[in-house]
């Protein structure tokens, strides 16, 4: 770790050293330099990490396609030792968040393809269980790999990408689950079609099937993946430069490279000093807490939504088969909301209204169950209610992020977000107990209670921030909307003087 008392070096490391060579990229920098290099960074490595992340959103979140594929019937588990293969995966989920510092501490390309080794490995031995225990423990593990990767996954874009430009790649991250999810339910319906019947269930080969993958990828990924914008072998030797000065110049215009630095333009370990600022920061833990609320809507639905699809009436392949259309929508609503955003440059109004838009739909599904209305209310339910947790939870990651002013800030950030968000599913996976079926109102009307409750918090966080941004500006003698920006490199482009939090 670095000295305590070495702030401002940490803050400037992320720069190129502005002696060497730098001036060629500031005397001609260009907006088109600038966009051809964004869109080589969205095509080559933002689509990548979301391939990553619907592969590891596949292993983790299979298990409720594999439960309605004849699982439990095979190893004879009960509703609560499924209730427990769930729980044992988010345990250590939430123990093993702080992983998400480790992007700061060793060469992403490393961290990120162990990773992805180590979550296909565990997944794909799945298939070979025999009983609840061997079960249980892979569960345990598979969670411990998937902890270290998806979590810092926006921190880790935060090093590439500006931040009113992070919510649409966090979005097209964040959009892999609802995709992986439609894609998992339609791989179900066919490996149950094929393993009718064979000499290896269908739940076994859904493991198999989508397990073993993760295990080539990782072999791709070590020689793929970028430490830094400096180290990007997909860009030229001009473009490497014209990335690393694209995100510079938000952070810090007079830098000089720190002792730590690697000589790529980004330095490991990490500042204590801001570290321990940003665990007092209660910020933080307001988005927290959203993220916790959303998280038990989040975790509970996909896992469950094949059972209630089907406890609903349907046969097992059309449950599999009708689980896939609220997720494709889900895909569609998350890249658009997150465009929408970063182009507002703005996150709590899209946050407050999808949160509502999922507190609608779970409370149609519990209403609809209650009053035993026809199953085709139920199913209109689970649209507003899938697109809206997965947009809500992409805006508080952006959030999150925006809102930190250092590096090691956004590190922490993020793993207060995950430790704190993570305790959702311990509580969202348990809202289905057998005993509730086939209407579950129980469960859907906490899930309703928590995004309206993610609405409320998102409300007194952007009143908290506006109030913050209006002392800043007063400090600074400006209005805070912008006019204090100052002209970059003489070609257009401005960036803002005074730190102000996105609202």
């Amino acid at each position: 770790m670095e000295d305590p008392d070495d702030g401002d070096d940490e803050e400037k490391s992320f720069l190129p050293d502005r002696s060497q060579g730098a001036r060629d990229i500031t005397d001609d920098y260009t907006p088109e330099d600038d966009r051809q290099v964004l869109r080589k960074l969205d095509r080559r490595l933002v689509l990548f990490m979301a391939l990553l992340y619907m592969m590891s959103f596949l292993d983790r979140s299979n298990i409720g396609n594999a439960r309605v594929a004849g699982m439990m019937q095979d190893l004879h588990l009960s509703a609560s030792q499924y209730e427990w293969l769930l729980t044992a995966f988010y345990i250590n989920y939430i123990l093993f968040e702080w992983m998400t510092l480790l992007y700061r501490v060793f060469p992403p390309h490393v961290y990120i393809s162990i990773c992805v080794l180590s979550w296909g490995v565990l997944a794909s031995l799945q298939s070979i269980a025999t009983s609840f225990v061997p079960l249980l423990i892979l569960r345990a593990l598979l969670g411990v790999g998937e902890a270290a990767f998806g979590p810092g996954v926006p921190f880790y874009l935060s090093f590439f990408f500006r931040r009113n430009e992070l919510a649409m790649r966090t979005g097209l991250f964040i959009s892999a689950a609802p995709l992986a999810t439609s894609f998992a339910s339609t791989l179900a319906w066919v490996l149950m079609k094929v393993g009718q019947g064979g000499p290896v269930a269908p739940w076994r080969l859904l493991f198999l099937v989508e397990g073993f993958p993760s295990v080539f990828v990782a072999v791709f990924a070590w020689h793929f993946i970028p430490d830094d914008p400096s180290t990007a072998k997909f860009l030229s030797p001009r473009e490497r430069k014209v990335a690393a000065w694209r995100v510079a110049v938000e952070r810090d215009r007079d830098a000089k490279p720190s002792q730590g630095q690697t000589g790529s333009g980004v330095s490991r370990g990490l500042n204590v000093k801001q570290v321990l600022q940003t665990l007092a920061d209660p910020k933080c833990y307001l988005t927290a807490l959203m993220f916790f609320s959303c998280n038990v809507a989040f975790s509970s639905l996909p896992v469950f939504l094949p059972t209630i699809i089907k406890e609903i009436g349907y046969e097992s392949l059309t449950a599999q088969a009708l689980s896939a259309p609220p997720y494709l929508v889900s895909f569609l609503v998350v890249l658009l909301t997150s465009h929408i955003s970063d182009r507002l440059q703005s996150r709590s109004p899209l946050l407050i209204m999808h949160a509502l838009s999922a507190a609608f739909g779970y409370a149609l599904i519990a209403l609809a169950g209650s009053l035993r209305w026809p199953p085709f209310w139920r199913y209109i339910g689970i649209y507003p209610a899938c697109a809206g947790f997965f947009s809500a939870i992409t805006l508080i990651i952006t959030w999150t992020i925006n809102n930190q002013e250092s590096e090691s800030g956004r590190g922490t950030g993020m793993a207060i977000l995950n430790v704190v968000g993570q305790c959702g599913p311990l509580l969202g996976t348990r809202l289905y107990p057998d005993t509730d079926a086939p209407y579950y109102v129980r469960g859907m009307s906490v899930c309703a209670v928590f995004m309206v409750l993610v609405a409320v918090l998102a409300m007194g966080l952007r009143f908290m921030l506006s109030r913050e941004n209006a002392r800043r500006a007063k400090e600074k003698g400006s209005a805070g909307n912008g006019e204090d920006a100052v002209p970059l490199f003489g070609r257009g482009e401005r960036r803002q003087e005074t730190f102000l939090y996105f609202l």
